[in-house]
């Protein structure tokens, strides 16, 4: 699995409440594409992910991080002039959070679509993309069309996850760009609110029935804490969602049910299995501070399914 987008420093308060009330901050990494990459990498898949970074020490940081997650980082460059990205979080006492953005200039916008390999994607079982990535500037999105361009001649299935950020786009620009790729997505990975704006349908029946029609083979709808709802093969499937044991930090939990649906694509699961897996990732995500501490290893999984005996010591 391959996914190209940004990554930043997200600054995380010490104390939980108002952000202008915070006075340390921990440094830690963010970014919904490197978030999947390192999921579906924690679970046992090779992944790669293609993007820019500052050639500064937060970018350097990033870089190190992610390999040290075993992503391949061999596609990132380091540039010159474009500080890396930055996001601070507010994080409230029960668990919901707002996010501060310092990402002009971000490095990422200096990738250009003949900056793409080929061979790299060509190699991929499956290209990851999001709804940030384009959002952070248009100047993206040529990109990420050149990239399912290539991705779509060599077999490589697409996945999206819209990953709508209104602090980042409006609806109406957001519906424009992420309906026109729809018809060459193969893996959608939505919120039912998110496809509300695309598509304005919030059932997820409806979205199935919709969506299925442009030619998405395979649909997971995300609903929270009411669980998830799949589409494949003519099969639609409603997972129920599995209790965190403590929410404590929400971001990161759907990039988590991300990794859980791709790896469960990869060994060919089934369904139900697929989006069980999936959901029990989510509730052990918002369980941890930070927006990918809580990505667990396959093991831990199935103990939080009661597949595999937890032994403490």
């Amino acid at each position: 699995m391959i996914t190209i987008g940004e990554s930043m420093i997200t600054l995380s308060p010490s104390v939980k409440g108002r952000l202008k009330f915070a006075k340390t901050f921990e440094k830690k990494v963010g970014g919904a594409e490197l978030n999947v990459a390192i999921g579906c990498s924690r679970l046992g898949l090779h992944t790669g992910w293609i993007s820019r970074l500052g050639k500064d020490d937060f970018g350097e940081y990033i870089l190190n991080f992610a390999r040290g997650e075993g992503v391949d980082v061999s596609q990132i460059g380091l540039v010159n002039d474009y500080p890396t990205s930055l996001n601070f979080k507010e994080i409230k006492a029960d668990g919901t959070t707002k996010t501060i953005y310092y990402r002009h200039k971000s490095p990422i916008l200096t990738l250009r679509p003949e900056d793409l390999d080929e061979s790299y994607i060509k190699q991929a079982k499956i290209l990851h993309l999001t709804g940030i990535y384009p959002a952070i500037n248009p100047v993206n999105i040529p990109v990420m069309e050149r990239a399912i361009d290539l991705a779509k001649q060599h077999g490589v299935k697409v996945s999206l996850d819209p990953n709508i950020r209104l602090r980042m786009w409006s609806k109406e620009e957001a519906r424009e760009v992420l309906r026109k790729l729809l018809p060459k997505v193969d893996i959608l990975l939505a919120g039912d609110e998110e496809m509300d704006i695309i598509i304005g349908e919030k059932d997820p029946k409806r979205i199935i029935s919709e969506v299925k029609e442009i030619g998405v083979s395979f649909i997971a709808i995300k609903q929270g804490d009411k669980g998830s709802v799949g589409y494949y093969n003519g099969e639609i499937v409603e997972a129920p969602a599995i209790k965190a044991s403590n929410v404590i930090d929400t971001v990161g939990a759907g990039d988590g049910f991300d990794a859980g649906i791709l790896y469960g694509i990869v060994q060919n699961w089934p369904l139900e299995k697929t989006l069980t897996f999936a959901n029990a990732i989510g509730s052990m995500v918002v369980s941890v501070v930070g927006d990918n501490e809580g990505l667990p290893s396959y093991e831990e999984v199935l103990e939080k399914l009661g597949k595999k005996e937890f032994i403490e010591r």
